[in-house]
């Protein structure tokens, strides 16, 4: 295991708590009018399923220097809490692996045997692409590992290949362009709905209105790839350097906040830290995470 790659997957993972504990805030309805504002509402911000699963691949990278899919599968059930707001066709398959279920059989009965496109796979994959900076076909192969241990649907690993290519492109710097992040993600990403999203966002780097842009590439409230990854790698181009700004473009599209937002974070993380307030106003990782957590009293 190499030091550099724990540094650079711990950093993705910094950012993608960050994002989706703030994210995850603004479906209380109080907090509606701090989203409009760009206020930061109370603390503590609690992450989701997002959170949880990405602990569970930064571990796997830790210990295994790459992705293992039977520990990954292993730890998904192992720390599976039912109340961080997993979707109901991965809940019932983690409680299923826990009895005894095989994995891979699990996954792939999914949705009739087509298997789950939705985002899951995509909210938690940015450590992966930072563990191997610099090397994108890599990120993408160790990517598709991670994403089919619960969705085996081509467009639900197109969607992580995605945002893992473009956090191996962010971790490895110098910060890339724009419309050149998202070419190097379209040159390793699968041909299909996501891969046309992403072209799309690529055309629509020019518009500064995350609303507009949402509305030609989704915002997650589908809670698929293909309705989620094309907005975020949009988000997290026009955003590198400034993980604030990140956020809050990509939340003021609504949709699937936590989730959009975790993405980002993880990419953008990946090359600028969150700001040292927001970071002290998260809840830390779990313990059995074995997650560093920044010192919020410097």
């Amino acid at each position: 295991m190499s030091a550099d790659s724990l540094a650079r997957a711990t950093a993705s993972l910094h950012g993608l708590l960050v994002g989706d504990a703030l994210g995850s805030q603004f479906y209380v309805p109080a907090n509606r009018q701090a989203l409009t504002e760009r206020a930061l509402p109370p603390g503590p911000w609690q992450w989701t399923d997002d959170t949880e699963m990405a602990c569970s691949v930064h571990r796997v990278l830790a210990g295994h220097d790459g992705i293992d899919q039977d520990s990954l599968a292993a730890g998904f059930a192992a720390h599976h809490d039912f109340d961080r707001g997993y979707g109901p066709a991965t809940g019932r398959m983690l409680r299923l692996i826990r009895q005894g279920g095989d994995w891979r059989a699990l996954a792939s009965e999914l949705f009739d045997g087509k298997g789950s496109w939705g985002n899951g796979a995509a909210m938690r994959v940015a450590p992966v692409g930072a563990w191997f900076a610099g090397d994108p076909p890599r990120a993408a192969a160790q990517a598709r590992l991670s994403a089919e241990v619960t969705h085996t649907h081509p467009e639900a690993a197109a969607g992580a290949i995605a945002v893992a290519v473009a956090t191996a492109v962010v971790s490895a710097g110098p910060r890339p362009a724009p419309g050149r992040l998202l070419d190097q993600v379209l040159e390793h990403t699968p041909a299909g709905l996501v891969r046309d999203g992403i072209a799309e966002a690529r055309h629509l780097l020019t518009i500064g209105d995350p609303v507009l842009a949402a509305r030609a590439l989704g915002n997650g409230r589908e809670v698929s790839a293909q309705d989620t990854v094309p907005f975020t790698l949009w988000a997290a181009a026009r955003n590198l350097g400034d993980y604030a700004a990140a956020f809050w473009t990509t939340a003021a599209a609504g949709g699937d906040v936590d989730t959009t937002c975790a993405i980002v974070g993880g990419i953008v993380g990946a090359g600028t830290s969150p700001p040292r307030e927001w970071l002290r106003l998260c809840e830390p990782p779990p313990d059995w995470a074995d997650v560093p957590w920044p010192d919020s009293g410097a």
